[in-house]
């Protein structure tokens, strides 16, 4: 009778081994990302002529969407990660933020790469264009799309029939894929995000275009349009991260399917630092250290926090 009670105990040892290792491992690199985001974003505030520049404004609503969606990402992981079940309601609000946050990164590339493809193509024309003013509309104008989404969604997950389930507590992790509950909801989510990042290749490509077509013509300059033509490139790859994220929880599902439990948790691990937690540091990194004027400030403020912190854990 000693030997079953020793092996359900081992079992139940490693069981918690492995999610205190699952929670170390994705936990400090979320922390050092959100770090860095959050020095980014202090840095875009620490200068009055950040918060003035339009293409700096839309770099910090870029900014600020990845670093709440990487905190709610955490949340979500951490909770899966514990095997901890929520009610519909919880979970239906923390995946529709999430999602909200999501929505926001590629309207913001479009509108980031419409200011490059302006700044190029219509130089003389840009500061008329590209104001302060038309900039804040049209950041107000990516979080309403994001509000009607969100909006749209949340009816359509209203309408299903939740007085016939016994009870509003989910019988698996919560994620995006367990709210969708009908097919209407799965089919309008697939449109959706079809559309946008369709919608949102088409965009920085053509602008890429644009620029390319410009730089070839005697009266735009070389070394602006080859630097635009640069950081429409990582539009694009940043894009292409994004969209990778979107196929995160089908594959998981897909994977759960095939492979073992402790397979499946390692590969979970895996894929989240890979599809979730990179994609979302890569816009500070990129801004951050391209930026002849970031660059220093961002630097010397992330050195300077690093000090204190050591000099406070020493003292």
């Amino acid at each position: 009778m000693s030997l079953p009670l020793n092996s359900t105990t081992e079992q139940q040892y490693q069981s918690i081994l492995e999610r205190a290792i699952a929670f170390t491992l994705c936990t400090i690199p979320a922390c050092v990302f959100l770090f860095v985001n959050c020095t980014m974003l202090f840095t875009l505030r620490s200068k009055a002529v950040f918060r003035v520049t339009c293409r700096y404004i839309l770099l910090f609503n870029l900014l600020f969407a990845d670093t709440v969606h990487l905190v709610l990402c955490q949340v979500l992981f951490l909770l899966s990660a514990c095997g901890i079940r929520l009610t519909y309601p919880v979970c239906g609000t923390l995946t529709i933020l999430a999602n909200f946050t999501n929505v926001a990164a590629p309207l913001t590339l479009m509108v980031m790469s419409l200011e490059r493809y302006v700044a190029v193509c219509f130089a003389l024309r840009h500061a008329t264009i590209v104001t302060i003013r038309n900039t804040r509309l049209a950041v107000a104008a990516v979080w309403t799309i994001c509000s009607l989404h969100d909006t749209l969604r949340v009816i359509l997950v209203l309408d299903f029939p939740f007085e016939d389930l016994e009870s509003l507590q989910m019988n698996d992790v919560c994620s995006d894929l367990t709210m969708w509950l009908g097919s209407r909801s799965k089919t309008y989510d697939n449109v959706f995000t079809g559309l946008l990042f369709v919608s949102a290749a088409a965009v920085i490509i053509l602008s890429y275009t644009g620029v390319i077509i410009a730089a070839r013509s005697a009266s735009t300059g070389k070394a602006s349009a080859l630097k635009a033509c640069n950081t429409l490139m990582l539009h694009l790859v940043q894009l292409c991260l994004i969209l990778s994220a979107t196929i995160y929880s089908p594959m998981l599902l897909a994977l759960r399917k095939i492979v073992t439990h402790v397979v499946f948790s390692r590969l979970h691990r895996f894929l989240y630092v890979l599809m979730i937690l990179f994609p979302r540091c890569l816009s500070s990194l990129i801004y951050g250290l391209r930026d002849q004027a970031i660059r220093p400030l961002l630097l010397g403020h992330l050195c300077c926090r690093l000090k204190r912190k050591t000099v406070a854990v020493s003292g």
